[in-house]
């Protein structure tokens, strides 16, 4: 039976509809067409589809869209100030070159963003540490881990510590 529920998703309210076995992550693409969240893998495993659940990051694949009720929600949509511009995490992993074909960038951002909240000076080890379920099969990760340590310099500085 098709359930009703009211969230928050990138600071904009959102009533909607769905099945009671709908992931988060099909709720965000195929209901709100938010496709920046991707979908690699729908077990978790990879991280693509990471977003911010009430400021932390959490695989969406792995949430039920109604255990979002009443919850606000930030996708890699969200980060960005409502005139373009990019969140420093963002500007970070594009100045960095912290992406190859782009598929789990997304995820790496929310996962970083939510990292750098919690470790604000964190060291190379702690960084590859907090990404280790985000996996990305193109960069060896060294351009990654560059893109956070910019990242958090660039959102202390910004006073951005937390997403939009």
């Amino acid at each position: 039976m098709p359930q009703s529920l009211t969230l928050t998703v990138n600071g904009q309210p959102v009533a909607c509809t769905v099945e009671p076995g709908t992931l988060l992550s099909e709720l965000l693409r195929e209901h709100l067409r938010l496709t920046g969240t991707h979908v690699g893998c729908d077990t978790a495993q990879c991280g693509a589809c990471t977003v911010l659940l009430d400021g932390a990051a959490v695989k969406s694949c792995n949430v039920l869209a109604v255990q979002v009720q009443g919850r606000a929600v930030t996708t890699i949509e969200g980060l960005a100030a409502a005139d373009g511009t990019l969140h420093p995490m963002q500007q970070a992993f594009k100045a960095c070159h912290g992406l190859q074909c782009g598929f789990c960038t997304p995820g790496m951002v929310m996962a970083a963003v939510d990292l750098v909240e919690h470790h604000p000076h964190a060291s190379e080890a702690q960084i590859r540490e907090g990404l280790d379920g985000n996996l990305c099969r193109c960069t060896g990760y060294h351009n990654i881990v560059r893109a956070v340590q910019a990242g958090a310099q660039a959102m202390q500085a910004s006073g951005s510590r937390r997403a939009a």
